[in-house]
């Protein structure tokens, strides 16, 4: 009689866990696009399992997106036109990102001041995650408190600033300097739940790329398995250096298609 109590506590422990979702978007710089393409269909067929979502994590880009789909779904498109045209600017340049006088993290703050609501960081309080990396103890914070507006800012900002690319100044955020969440932790998982993975790179995860006729080798890096391919180092490489924006949208597409996948899968399709 005990077991049997034991086997049904432990069933409905089991369902109430899987019941706490959480969603994760890695981080993976201008493939962001892919990031945007999957939320974009959460929020067309997946509104049932959105609402059953409890946190939203993420790191670097998959932070920014993460933001955007917790506290201004309804922008998902502005951020397309936003990252189109961030992208464009980067393939103007002479260098890219590091070119002298460039300003990255400028233009990257611009984008958040038009796109998060003047309420975002009382909509992310406890629900929204960000990875972020300490420059003196080069350890991993996952912050979720935001007291403002633009304490909110700061920390997607520091989450989203790869050293010398970004700039050679790490963001400043209560008395310490940051750098991108992504060296250190680039998909963080949630310790309470399931955490519904989602990554522009073919891997381990529940919404990302099936790269096909590829050795089954794996690596973890910075927390994230990813598969061993010649398609991952290519897509390394559209991180930092944004390809062209019909590439993009096929980027975009893909993320959005991969999210339809899921939900097929997992019975959450409307």
């Amino acid at each position: 009689m005990c077991n049997k109590l034991y086997q049904l506590g432990a069933f409905l422990f089991s369902v109430a866990r899987m019941k706490h979702l959480n969603l994760s978007f890695a981080a993976c710089g201008f493939l962001g696009i892919y990031h945007l393409g999957a939320a974009s269909a959460l929020c067309r067929h997946g509104k049932k399992l959105l609402k059953e979502v409890k946190a939203f994590a993420g790191a670097s880009a998959g932070s920014l997106v993460a933001a955007v789909l917790l506290t201004a779904p309804q922008k998902i498109e502005e951020c397309n036109e936003f990252t189109y045209k961030f992208a464009e600017e980067i393939r103007r340049q002479s260098f890219g990102a590091v070119t002298p006088g460039y300003d990255f993290m400028a233009r990257l703050r611009s984008g958040m001041e038009l796109i998060l609501p003047p309420n975002a960081h009382e909509l992310a309080h406890n629900r929204l995650h960000i990875s972020i990396t300490n420059t003196n103890t080069r350890e991993n914070y996952l912050v979720s408190n935001f007291p403002s507006r633009e304490d909110l800012i700061k920390v997607l900002l520091a989450s989203s600033f790869v050293p010398i690319y970004a700039g050679l100044k790490p963001v400043e955020y209560k008395g310490q300097k940051w750098v991108d969440g992504g060296l250190t932790n680039s998909l963080p998982i949630l310790p309470v739940g399931r955490t519904v993975t989602i990554s522009p790179f073919s891997g381990r995860l529940d919404i990302s790329p099936r790269d096909r006729g590829q050795l089954d080798l794996y690596v973890s890096v910075a927390n994230q398995d990813i598969m061993l391919s010649v398609a991952n180092l290519v897509r390394l490489s559209q991180a930092l250096f944004p390809p062209s924006k019909r590439k993009m949208e096929s980027l975009y597409q893909h993320g959005f298609d991969d999210a339809i996948q899921f939900l097929l899968k997992e019975n959450w399709f409307e």
